[in-house]
């Protein structure tokens, strides 16, 4: 028999539960990083407020500004 077929169950329990944890703290650091569905939707959320405020006053400048042109050239 080859050096490798010589493994007691002991030595193979410890090999697997090894690897195992090693799985498990990968598994956990993938979990931590991901983000969850409810999460990237306030993320969205947030941003399309902040862009649609910063639209809001966009408009509300080009809307003075063209009322102004208008009573320049209807003067």
């Amino acid at each position: 028999m080859s050096k490798n077929k010589n493994i007691t169950l002991d030595r193979l329990a410890d090999m697997m539960e090894s690897g195992f944890e090693h799985l498990s703290g990968r598994i956990d650091d993938v979990e931590n990083k991901m983000v969850t569905k409810a999460e990237m939707n306030r993320r969205f959320d947030g941003l399309e407020d902040r862009v649609l405020a910063s639209h809001q006053k966009r408009i509300e400048k080009l809307e003075a500004e063209v009322k102004e042109l208008r009573a320049m050239f209807a003067a």
